[in-house]
Order: structure tokens, then C-alpha cells, then sequence
């Protein structure tokens, strides 16, 4: 790759530069060059930088999912305006970090996501005696990833307490 490319994909996509600026300080460290730097360990901490962007847009995604399924399902009516506010945030944070690799591993984990987020709310409702309520949630993941990042906002469904 060229350093015009690399520079082009450092401001396209950070979390690609960092995948494959690892795998090239890698490769040179096997050339062993007679040089002061650590580059194994330089190396691995690029690839985690990369990877904590990773983590946490799918973290942020998880939780989207959380608020939009509380949205949807839950009658609380008190804490509605925190889950929106919630919401607006985690989609402003992705979208001013959102690269084309990320959005490809946010598409192809949606279904992960959706299971890890709807087993977490499940045990972030227990306590409250809500448990019941993510019962309702459906087995597969309801929304798209356009949905999960965009502007979409579910109707709440009609409650029955109980």
C-alpha cells in the first residue's frame, strides 16, 4: 500500500488503518531490523486501538438496541425521556466515528448484539419485577442496523401490566 492510501485510509476509515498498520509493523519486526523499538508490542497496541473503537461501537450499538426495546415494550413511562436522550447520544457518538469496516462488523453482529442486549435487559429488569417484559421481545432482532443507527423510533406496543 502506498503512504498516499494509507494516509487516505487513516481519515476514511481509522479502525482498517490500525488493522493493517499492525499487520505491517508485524511483518517488519519478523525482518528483524537492528533498530531501539519495540515493535511487537507497538504493533499490538495500534491493533488495540482500532479494537477498542470496534468494542465500543458495539457497545454503543447494544445499548441503542436496549433503549429502543424499553421504548417498544416497556409501560414505564417515567424514565421514557432518559431512554431517548440515551438514544440520541450513542447515535450521535457512532456517527461521528462510524467508518465503512465498522459499519460492515456493526451489520454482520446485529444478531449478536440483539441477543446480548435483550439478555442484559432481562436481567436489568429482574430486579425491578419486570422481568415479564422481555418475554415479549422477539426471538430475532426486530430492527435494522439503519434503524438501530438512524432516526427510527418504535411505537410503544399496548400495555397490559401484570
Amino acid at each position: 500500500m502506498s503512504t498516499r492510501s494509507a494516509a487516505d485510509l487513516y481519515e476514511d476509515d481509522f479502525y482498517a488503518w490500525t488493522q493493517l498498520q499492525a499487520k505491517e509493523l508485524r511483518r517488519f519486526a519478523r525482518s528483524r531490523p537492528n533498530l531501539p523499538l519495540d515493535l511487537p508490542h507497538i504493533a499490538e497496541e495500534i491493533a488495540d486501538l482500532g479494537k477498542n473503537l470496534r468494542d465500543s461501537m458495539r457497545s454503543w450499538a447494544r445499548h441503542i438496541i436496549e433503549h429502543l426495546l424499553l421504548l417498544e415494550y416497556s409501560p414505564a413511562q417515567e424514565p421514557r425521556r432518559g431512554w431517548t436522550a440515551e438514544i440520541v447520544n450513542l447515535r450521535s457518538e457512532i456517527e461521528d466515528r462510524l467508518t465503512p469496516s465498522l459499519h460492515r462488523d456493526l451489520k454482520r453482529r446485529l444478531p449478536l448484539l440483539y441477543d446480548r442486549a435483550r439478555g442484559d435487559l432481562r436481567k436489568k429488569l429482574a430486579p425491578y419485577g419486570e422481568a415479564h417484559i422481555a418475554d415479549r421481545f422477539p426471538e430475532r432482532c426486530p430492527y435494522s442496523l439503519d434503524q438501530v443507527l438512524g432516526d427510527f423510533w418504535p411505537e410503544p406496543r399496548d400495555q397490559v401490566c401484570g
